[in-house]
């Protein structure tokens, strides 16, 4: 099946993850410029009238940049709405992205019906992020486009699964589109993610050390100091699996090696209760930062990312 015609004219086949409290208006902006999806979670956008600010900022200044650019448009931008009952917010987020018109919706914790119809009713498409194919089978049940398959190694919320399995098994019975995320930072990972059947790759923790992202300087020179078995996989402060950086965890004054189990009704969403412990203190990050030598601008991310995918066609003559 070939991909929306919205994906059809990235520079490469990528998406920036959106990152909780990290991804800004400003970095959504420059990785759209740059040519790959930018996305961002609608809860970023803190405060009274904030994430149609935020909608308003994007639509206008990519309109803006595509006048001035029309032979090399900008990507498209993406809102992740979390459908999970604790966020209070959904249904008047999902109100403000459909007056302005957002063209990727991308789902998490949760599928309705109710949100894919709203992303549809403008024209937009909607990828939904799954850990296992019990959910990759409801989210396209439900009416989602596309399925963005969370592999072992992801940052943040991640499943358990090889890329590798995961990928194959879903093919098997889905022909749409299908976004790889877990421990990719460059753009031989971008190339291998297409090798194994999916369409795009899906990178979030690289963009954490970039000028544009909204993380405190010493989580981006975490991520240039760290590797891949400096990442902790539980479930303890959000009570989801995600992968987490240890020197963040001992900062806190925890014991890596014996954290506690989380439990699943602890996660809170609404935006007076999100629990600054987790993300803003213990970082999320996924097992692929070994390549992150460095703190750059967006543009000079995406460059990289660029150079290395076609380097890797060059090497397989492809």
């Amino acid at each position: 099946m070939a991909l929306p015609e919205i994906l059809q004219s990235l520079r490469i086949p990528l998406i920036g993850s959106p990152l909780f409290i990290v991804s800004s208006k400003e970095m959504v902006l420059e990785q759209c410029k740059a040519g790959i999806v930018g996305s961002f979670p609608a809860l970023n956008a803190r405060g009274e009238g904030e994430f149609e600010r935020w909608l308003k900022f994007l639509t206008e200044e990519l309109d803006r940049y595509n006048q001035a650019n029309p032979d090399q448009p900008a990507a498209p931008f993406a809102v992740n709405q979390i459908v999970h009952g604790s966020n209070g917010r959904l249904m008047e987020d999902l109100e403000l992205s459909v007056k302005y018109e957002v063209p990727i919706t991308i789902t998490s914790l949760g599928a309705k019906v109710e949100v894919n119809e709203a992303a549809h009713s403008h024209g937009g498409i909607v990828l939904h992020d799954v850990i296992n194919q019990k959910f990759a089978h409801k989210a396209i049940e439900k009416g989602a486009d596309g399925l963005i398959l969370v592999a072992s190694g992801a940052g943040g919320h991640a499943g358990e699964l090889s890329p590798f399995a995961f990928v194959q098994e879903t093919r098997e019975w889905f022909d749409g589109p299908i976004a790889l995320s877990g421990s990719m930072a460059t753009g031989d990972a971008v190339l291998a993610a297409l090798a194994m059947g999916a369409d795009l790759a899906y990178i979030g923790s690289a963009f954490i050390a970039c000028e544009e992202a909204n993380a405190a300087d010493g989580y981006k020179q975490m991520i240039v100091d760290c590797g891949g078995e400096d990442i902790v996989y539980s479930d303890y402060f959000t009570g989801v699996s995600g992968n987490y950086l240890r020197p963040s965890i001992e900062a806190a004054g925890m014991d890596p090696n014996n954290i506690p189990k989380g439990d699943i009704s602890t996660m809170k969403f609404s935006e007076s209760e999100v629990d600054a412990k987790a993300w803003k203190d213990i970082w999320g990050c996924g097992q692929g930062i070994g390549a992150i030598e460095e703190i750059v601008t967006v543009a000079e991310r995406v460059d990289t990312i660029v150079e290395q995918y076609h380097a890797a066609r060059r090497r397989l003559a492809l």
